[in-house]
């Protein structure tokens, strides 16, 4: 939650959760107390290209005010590996995470991702293949017999299938919105992060986005409980992405909340003074 007051000091900075790359470092902020805490797992956005850990710590003494452990993790950008590197990282984290949790005061069983924009899609990602053997969980990150399963998943404002972003602004273009941002070109976020047209490449872009047809979200899987988020007024990500993924994980019986926020842009201050409450109590109640 940029913006939302001062970062406290972390109990533990910059600690390594794996050592392909010097960006796989999180902070880790820990409540007073005995323990075990049940943890946030903070992924920021960025277009996958930009951004770093610091900007989801302003609201981490409000997380531990209320009893929760909170990481906040760097992960490879775009710029310095393409995908499933960042969602590789996101993955090794949660495994390193739980395998540490008795040092850190940690409950292994309550573990819950946190993402807005990009860092939702990671979340996201996350909720839909953590547990399940694939390339998703990559041994040589660490921690390869340890599950990177999660228990609750908030995402606000992602973008989760990346093959309909721009077909969906196509049919329903927020009044708000002067222009909105093009999805499918070789410039955008999504295509670097991908390596190419996202168009060009559907298998690619169908594995990078977890609400797509690619067999994350199918009957018979079991999946944590999510608690989506949107704005009306979103010109970057349409917010049809998190009506159809909230649709898509009720589909095969699975549990999703979507609010949107009338009037809220992306990022918008709203999603933070409106939605931390209600957020906090969907976790304590997902997580027990």
């Amino acid at each position: 939650m940029p913006g939302a007051g001062t970062p406290p000091t972390p109990t533990y900075a910059n600690v390594a959760y794996a050592n392909v790359s010097p960006s796989e470092v999180l902070d880790l902020f820990v409540p007073p107390g005995e323990g075990p805490f049940p943890l946030i797992i903070r992924i920021h956005g960025g277009a996958f290209k930009v951004g770093d850990k610091s900007m989801d710590e302003a609201d981490a003494q409000t997380l531990m005010d209320a009893g929760f452990a909170v990481a906040s993790i760097n992960y490879r950008l775009s710029c310095e590996a393409l995908f499933p590197a960042a969602a590789q990282d996101a993955f090794a984290a949660t495994r390193f995470l739980r395998a540490n949790a008795a040092q850190y005061k940690l409950d292994p069983d309550k573990f819950a991702t946190w993402g807005e924009s990009a860092g939702a899609n990671l979340a996201a990602m996350v909720g839909v293949a953590g547990g399940r053997e694939s390339f998703l969980d990559d041994p040589a990150l660490g921690n390869p017999d340890v599950s990177s399963q999660v228990q609750a998943v908030v995402g606000w404002y992602g973008p989760y299938d990346f093959l309909t972003m721009d077909s969906q602004f196509t049919a329903d273009t927020p009044a708000a919105c002067s222009s909105v941002d093009q999805h499918d070109p070789a410039t955008s976020p999504e295509s670097a992060y991908v390596g190419a047209p996202i168009q060009e490449v559907p298998d690619l872009a169908n594995a990078a986005s977890p609400g797509s047809v690619y067999p994350y979200v199918v009957p018979g899987v079991e999946l944590p409980p999510f608690s989506l988020a949107a704005g009306s007024a979103d010109c970057l990500i349409p917010n049809a992405q998190s009506v159809a993924f909230d649709k898509l994980i009720k589909s095969v019986g699975g549990t999703s909340t979507f609010t949107l926020l009338d009037g809220a842009s992306h990022g918008d201050q709203a999603f933070n003074t409106e939605l931390t409450a209600p957020t906090l109590e969907f976790l304590k109640t997902s997580m027990g």
